[in-house]
């Protein structure tokens, strides 16, 4: 059998993650080893901030939430079970849009919340 040279291939997937680490500091973009320990970090850490984004940003949308409401009088976890009570089926993305943009509408959606108690 005839004997193989691998060096196009290598070079080629050494260039794909040299591309990758574009923007990293120091030899983590010049030099293949560190260059490829940082990509395959930080594709791990992409993967998983994927993930925590999401619960982050429920995070804060309960926190403006709570915020607004217990400006109106009512804590959080009223303000929810009375939404539920009364047949309101708003998300808690929207709801913290409208604590941030319309506080009237919110007002209006607290006392809903509060007759259905």
């Amino acid at each position: 059998m005839a004997r193989v040279k691998r060096g196009v291939p290598a070079h080629r997937r050494h260039k794909a993650i040299l591309d990758r680490a574009k923007g990293f500091r120091l030899s983590k973009k010049l030099l293949f080893r560190p260059a490829n320990e940082a990509v395959l970090h930080a594709l791990a850490y992409a993967f998983r901030d994927r993930r925590r984004r999401k619960r982050e940003m429920r995070q804060l949308w309960i926190a403006r939430i709570n915020a607004a409401s217990r400006q109106s009088g009512l804590p959080y976890n009223k303000l929810m079970h009375g939404l539920r009570q009364a047949g309101v089926e708003i998300d808690r993305k929207m709801l913290a849009d409208l604590a941030v943009r319309d506080s009237g509408s919110f007002a209006r959606l607290v006392e809903v919340a509060k007759k259905a108690l």
